[in-house]
């Protein structure tokens, strides 16, 4: 099981797709003791990795005394970073305090592209560059895409580019219109690119040694039971069934995407929530409406719970965007 925390909404870029709508620090951030305290409950409750996010959480102070006692109490602490903010001597101390692993995000091959979609000048090169940084101090790293429909024929040229920097996976993270990000929900990939792209992806994952993972795009474990493909991952959509995220101000919720609170782990604590939270424990029903009620692939896809909220306004509904219906793709995926 994972678990993310926002550590900050502070953040150094204004990427046009973020969740979090981050920038400035929000009113009331858990305190260092409060995060000490919430990782103890989370590795009580039996979680594995705990993923430190923003924000950008290097703009955290107390970011290396946290990911330290994560790692003292037998979490896996991994960050996910925008990488702007790794220079040498932050990817040395990432590593004395314990960080595993450091997801950074590259959405284009162009710079000039990459630079707009985060609203800073330099930013790609910063962040190749802190990819670079992590590799000489032995960090492993994995890069972090954002498909949509401007980025959406370059995503194996980023693969390869993952492949050059050294990365040890490329995790493609489909749109879901939820912060800023609902501002440029006409840009998301909608059915059949969704579809076409996913063949693409599992296809190149034949071709190269590196990990590849659809992301946001439960349909994948689908696609690659369709396809003959070999892949670790048991299960699409894992939000409140084996993954949640805490925000800065420590609500807690199933998903980044899904904007529905169960609690704050300030008032109850984070094992209580988990356990007994009425959303958690739809999610793990697994009784969906619609055409995801009725697949063959219920158990193992469940759909993407955010985008049926967004679009359908409830959780259960069934995904906007798969083909799939009852032993069938409806349209011919090229």
């Amino acid at each position: 099981m994972l678990v993310s925390w926002n550590t900050t909404n502070m953040c150094n870029l204004a990427c046009a797709h973020c969740y979090r709508d981050a920038g400035q620090k929000a009113d009331a951030e858990l305190t260092t003791a409060e995060g000490r305290r919430l990782i103890d409950e989370i590795a009580a409750a039996g979680f594995k990795v705990m993923i430190f996010s923003g924000g950008e959480p290097l703009m955290r102070p107390d970011i290396y005394e946290l990911i330290a006692h994560a790692a003292e109490r037998g979490l896996r602490p991994v960050l996910g970073s925008n990488g702007t903010m790794i220079t040498e001597k932050v990817a040395r101390r990432l590593v004395e305090s314990g960080a595993r692993a450091v997801g950074i995000s590259l959405d284009s091959v162009d710079p000039a592209a990459h630079d707009r979609f985060r609203a800073e000048q330099g930013s790609w090169q910063a962040a190749v560059d802190g990819m670079k940084n992590c590799r000489a101090a032995g960090l492993p790293f994995q890069l972090h895409t954002t498909v949509m429909d401007w980025n959406y024929e370059e995503v194996e040229q980023l693969t390869d580019l993952a492949v050059e920097l050294g990365c040890m996976a490329h995790h493609v993270f489909f749109l879901v219109p939820t912060g800023r990000g609902a501002d440029i929900e006409r840009t998301t990939l909608r059915a059949v690119q969704y579809e076409r792209l996913l063949r693409r992806l599992l296809k190149k994952q034949q071709s190269t040694g590196l990990e590849i993972k659809p992301t946001c795009a439960p349909q994948f474990i689908r696609v690659a039971d369709q396809l003959g493909v070999k892949t670790r991952f048991q299960r699409g959509c894992l939000a409140g069934i084996a993954y949640c995220l805490i925000n800065p101000v420590g609500d807690l919720q199933a998903c980044a995407y899904l904007d529905e609170m169960v609690g704050n782990v300030r008032e109850t604590s984070f094992g209580k929530l988990w356990r007994e939270a009425k959303l958690f424990r739809d999610l793990r029903s697994r009784r969906y409406s619609g055409h995801c009620g009725a697949c063959d692939y219920r158990d193992t896809c469940g759909g993407c719970r955010a985008r049926a909220k967004f679009y359908y306004g409830d959780y259960m509904a069934e995904e906007p965007w798969c083909l799939y219906r009852r032993g069938k793709t409806e349209h011919a995926t090229r």
